[in-house]
């Protein structure tokens, strides 16, 4: 697998499977406004890496991808709800997201608003009567669970909760940092790890290395994340850029700069992958999924 793994077929693979399911579970339906909001983000593309790491998980633990195609989909419905949320003009005040207008520019912040929230309780629907009945309902309560700490105050909301209070604050100290994308970004990509990973039937062992993945690739992805805001172009990441400098918002580039930034975001993969060894060959489409994480351009 090692000699043949395709990392670029894997995600295309994957990526229309995840297109399709999405366009599946998410038709249209009355009323159409809220419908067509929902869809209008969800379906706007992306690198949906989320939910192929749900995938990948499942399938590196036994299971198979029809096993975890529901929680995946909901895991992209929860990122989606994220995306929604923070271009709000009470949060980051973006104008575009994947190249298109925002949710707000295009259906009004009332709309948006419910759009999110729309997605965010169809998620666990979702994930409680789509999975297969092969899986467990043990297994599906723990997924349940676990989608919904990490957008909870302990999570997502959390992590958004304290970076709107760092901004402007010369003060905030890399632990805050660390803190705020630990719960932000790095939250639903541990989610999204474990949750295939418990589908997929993983020993308690197995599941805390996986946990250690993603809690580093997690972090990375931050990182890139931020250096990218940086150097590169709105026409390149699909979205604003600069927007951190203007909202004065604490960065790791900023913090230790932008070549420390890589270097530290590239000890973080390699940790990761480090960490996967133990699953031998089978861990391989992890570990790629953790280099194209560093070597993203959006």
């Amino acid at each position: 697998m090692a000699q043949t793994f395709d990392l670029t077929t894997y995600l295309d693979r994957y990526r229309r499977s995840v297109e399709t399911s999405l366009d599946s579970y998410l038709p249209m339906g009355y009323p159409e406004k809220i419908y067509e909001a929902m869809r209008y983000s969800l379906l706007a593309g992306g690198k949906r890496l989320r939910p192929i790491l749900v995938l990948a998980s499942c399938e590196l633990c036994g299971g198979t991808p029809e096993m975890a195609m529901p929680t995946a989909c909901a895991v992209e419905m929860i990122h989606t709800m994220s995306l929604i949320h923070d271009d709000l003009p009470a949060m980051d005040n973006d104008d575009y997201r994947r190249g298109k207008l925002t949710n707000h520019k295009v259906y009004g912040e009332d709309i948006a608003i419910l759009a999110g929230d729309g997605l965010l309780a169809y998620a666990f629907e979702l994930v409680a009567d789509r999975t297969p009945p092969e899986v467990s309902r043990e297994r599906v309560v723990q997924v349940i669970a676990l989608l919904a700490r990490s957008v909870s105050a302990a999570g997502l909301v959390g992590g958004q909760v304290v970076d709107l209070e760092m901004e402007g604050k010369p003060d905030a100290t890399e632990e805050m940092l660390n803190y705020i994308h630990q719960h932000k970004t790095a939250a639903l990509l541990e989610a999204s790890v474990l949750g295939g990973a418990i589908l997929g039937g993983a020993n308690p062992s197995e599941l805390d290395l996986l946990r250690q993945y993603a809690q580093n690739i997690g972090l990375a992805f931050q990182i890139i994340d931020d250096i990218l805001d940086i150097t590169s172009t709105q026409a390149e990441l699909g979205k604003s850029v600069g927007k951190d400098e203007k909202a004065q918002k604490l960065t790791y580039p900023k913090l230790w700069g932008i070549e420390e930034s890589k270097i530290k975001a590239e000890n973080l993969i390699t940790e990761a992958k480090n960490i996967l060894q133990a699953f031998t060959d089978r861990a391989v489409p992890l570990q790629a999924l953790a280099d194209f994480i560093v070597a993203r351009t959006n």
